[in-house]
């Protein structure tokens, strides 16, 4: 495949969304990605609605760009079928707790062994030299223990809640893309493979806390901790005659530009608390409590009208019905159609990054499980009857 990582052999061994977000994205970047799963495949083939068993819509959404075989890693054939694997693969990504890859004898040193150059990538819910090391981890436990949900509870005066998408798998595994590049970046200066330890409590409280820590920068601390307008229970899309919109009126010519429009021409020079960012940011609860009643006096289709007029940011406030109509999607061509060989046609979205030197090309269709095992043997250097004994075995399994 084109792309910038074109030529880069990508073994992924993760499941559930963290790890494979990460891998779809080092595809979409030109990686061959050889997805790796057991038996009964990645339990995301199971979530949401499909067309064929094992076909669901967030599997199809996070595996576009991949092959899969699919292997019984806790056989000794299938483990020898990995390591071989590995000798040709430039990236190992795992999500399986370390203590397991090392019982199925694919740890760090193993791999290693079969391949010194190789960028070995664990992605794990903590750092492993604490306590926390060897625990589980999800989307939801990291956005409880990262302070996500407890800063909802803040704002809203109610119980804690989580963001309603899976923030941390995501973000992590975009850190994870992103380390694995930096470690292509060395092994291709050096011909030096290592471990990229890449654990989601840290990487979420390094997200977040480079909001909120906010005084406690300072030693002693300057105050308790977090950023007000962030924190600001008006905070949110106002609420116009008709519905919402979304604006940020934030550095000083936004401000002067909005009195402006809206007949306020004197506030930053008589009211003390609009004179500057500063004071703003001292007094934002009453900031935003001000624009949240103006807000009531329009329409949402004359704010538009409005704020853009005034070179003000402003944007409607979507819904999974209108979003696929939105003109600037359109324009940009961010949604397109897909055939895929077996699920008939699909709507994709396009990769957000563009390169303008190594530009990628189309991506392979979301696999199905195991549907390219013979041919990842193959071109490992399997013979047809070595091929046909693994798949007898029940070592490697083969879709039908």
């Amino acid at each position: 495949m084109p792309g910038p990582l074109a030529g880069i052999r990508v073994l992924d061994l993760t499941t559930v969304l963290v790890g494979p977000y990460c891998t779809q994205v080092l595809a979409e970047m030109g990686a061959a990605v050889t997805k790796v799963e057991a038996p009964e495949g990645d339990v995301v083939r199971l979530i949401g609605p499909g067309r064929n068993p094992g076909m669901g819509c967030m599997f199809i959404t996070i595996n576009r760009g991949k092959r899969s075989i699919s292997l019984d890693l806790k056989t000794p054939a299938a483990r020898a079928v990995l390591l071989r694997l590995a000798k040709s693969a430039d990236v190992l990504v795992t999500n399986i707790r370390p203590a397991a890859m090392a019982r199925l004898g694919l740890d760090y040193a193993a791999v290693r062994t079969a391949n010194p150059r190789i960028v070995y990538a664990s992605v794990l819910g903590f750092a492993q030299d604490g306590p926390y090391g060897p625990r589980p981890a999800y989307d939801d436990l990291m956005q409880g223990a990262a302070l996500i949900a407890g800063l909802n509870a803040h704002v809203s005066g109610g119980e804690p809640r989580y963001v309603p998408l899976a923030m941390a798998d995501r973000i992590t595994g975009l850190m994870a893309a992103s380390a694995i590049n930096a470690a292509l970046v060395h092994q291709l200066r050096s011909g030096e493979g290592q471990l990229v330890e890449v654990p989601m409590f840290e990487t979420m409280l390094n997200f977040v806390l480079g909001d909120h820590l906010g005084g406690k920068v300072f030693d002693p601390p300057l105050d308790a901790g977090g950023y007000g307008r962030l924190l600001s229970p008006d905070r949110k899309p106002y609420r116009t005659r008709d519905g919402f919109v979304c604006t940020m009126i934030y550095n000083d010519r936004q401000w002067r530009n909005f009195c402006a429009a809206v007949g306020w021409p004197d506030l930053v020079s008589t009211d003390p608390r609009f004179a500057s960012h500063a004071t703003r940011t001292v007094h934002i609860d009453a900031v935003l409590g001000m624009l949240a009643q103006e807000f009531l006096t329009r329409t949402s289709a004359e704010w538009m009208a409005l704020l853009e007029a005034a070179d003000l940011p402003v944007t409607p406030v979507h819904t999974l019905e209108t979003i696929l109509e939105d003109p600037h999607l359109s324009a940009t061509g961010f949604f397109e159609a897909e055939d895929h060989p077996t699920e008939g046609r699909l709507t994709r979205m396009v990769a957000p990054v563009k390169f303008s030197a190594t530009p990628t090309g189309e991506r392979l269709p979301s696999p199905r499980l195991g549907g390219d095992s013979a041919a990842i043997l193959a071109e490992a250097g399997y013979a047809e009857a070595e091929i046909a004994a693994l798949i007898g075995s029940g070592a490697v399994c083969a879709a039908s």
